[in-house]
């Protein structure tokens, strides 16, 4: 991004901004998890859980966490229960 390097020093191309969002992202969960939040507190407002769609794709439908969360977790690199794995930590270098 010209902003971006105008403004900073170094590469900050696309990829580089990705990693720096991923990295933020899995240190913000390791904070969390070392205050004592863990991944049952992972949920969604009642609402969505509860009450269907009235609009949209999802027409008709609550929002399935017991099947999202596993899929997410598993597309951040993180184990079954919402925690960064050693193999995420190393490649972002949070180890």
């Amino acid at each position: 991004s010209p902003q971006v390097d105008a403004a900073c020093e170094g590469d900050w191309s696309v990829e580089k901004l990705l990693e720096v969002g991923e990295r933020i992202w899995n240190m913000e969960r390791d904070f969390n998890i070392k205050a004592g939040i863990t991944g049952e507190q992972d949920t969604l407002p009642k609402r969505l859980l509860k009450e269907a769609a009235k609009v949209g794709p999802a027409t008709g439908r609550v929002a399935d966490l017991d099947q999202m969360l596993p899929e997410y977790y598993s597309l951040r690199g993180w184990t079954a229960d919402g925690v960064p794995t050693d193999e995420t930590r190393s490649r972002l270098n949070l180890v």
